[in-house]
């Protein structure tokens, strides 16, 4: 089997980021420019999850949609992380699967739910001081996690969309990222501090609160990341993290005057 080039391969990370979280940093970036040039940015608002139609079942599909064609770029680092002399035997298990490869399995759910439970409490108080910081400071927009209208599949939907983030985050961001700036020649420091600052710089349309939160996580996530070479305790902490704030807003908000 042929090995890539570095070459090749930085041209794929390009590809794989210019389809997903890279072109994320970029639109992030350009709409906190636009917030900034309009008003002080505590006077800005940030939607996670918007309504895309008024009619209920459009508005499902569309939601549904965004959530599956996000996850295309996910399958894509799988097909490039895998070791094509291992994949005819399709069981996941072998040294050539990239699921192996990312510790992206069910390979020790116990262990990987712990970890994950105690990543998410380990970072989800914290991050509601630093948002509450940075709203008195004027650094980052009111942040509102759903704007779905209340329907049957409205905490479904918004459930399906916190695993999304954390898969597609957790697998590029971290496991792939990692692998490839290993191919390069770089360092460990180097490879976290370079992910980390892209898991912030996607953030940045909510001010730079959200930058410097999501950079912290990003280097404890990368940190873990090359101790235990397991994604899945990442992707559940961060989906936890996700559910409790989609779910709990479009729950309680107005109830506490949030809505």
């Amino acid at each position: 089997m042929l090995v890539p080039s570095r070459r090749r391969l930085r041209l794929e990370v390009w590809i794989v980021l210019g389809l997903s979280l890279g072109q994320s940093a970029v639109y992030s970036v350009v709409q906190l420019l636009d917030k900034m040039t309009r008003a002080p940015l505590a006077e800005g608002t940030s939607t996670l999850n918007r309504s895309q139609s008024t009619r209920e079942y459009f508005d499902l599909t569309y939601q549904l949609l965004d959530i599956l064609f996000a996850l295309v770029p996910v399958m894509l680092v799988i097909y490039f992380l895998s070791d094509q002399r291992q994949a005819a035997s399709g069981d996941g298990t072998s040294p050539g699967s990239a699921f192996q490869k990312l510790g992206f399995n069910f390979a020790r759910p116990g262990a990987d739910l712990l970890q994950g439970l105690g990543l998410a409490a380990l970072i989800g108080i914290p991050s509601l001081g630093l948002y509450a910081a940075g709203r008195a400071l004027g650094i980052t927009t009111a942040i509102i996690p759903s704007a779905l209208d209340a329907y049957w599949w409205t905490v479904p939907v918004l459930i399906l969309s916190a695993m999304r983030h954390a898969v597609v985050e957790e697998v590029i961001v971290v496991g792939y990222l990692l692998n490839r700036f290993g191919k390069f020649g770089w360092s460990i420091p180097l490879s976290i501090l370079a992910s980390s600052l892209l898991r912030g710089s996607y953030h940045l349309y909510q001010g730079f609160g959200p930058f410097i939160g999501n950079f912290v996580m990003g280097v404890l996530f990368a940190w873990l990341y090359t101790r235990t070479r397991r994604v899945m305790p990442l992707v559940i902490a961060h989906a936890l993290l996700d559910i409790v704030a989609f779910v709990g807003f479009s729950l309680f908000g107005k109830a506490v005057g949030l809505g």
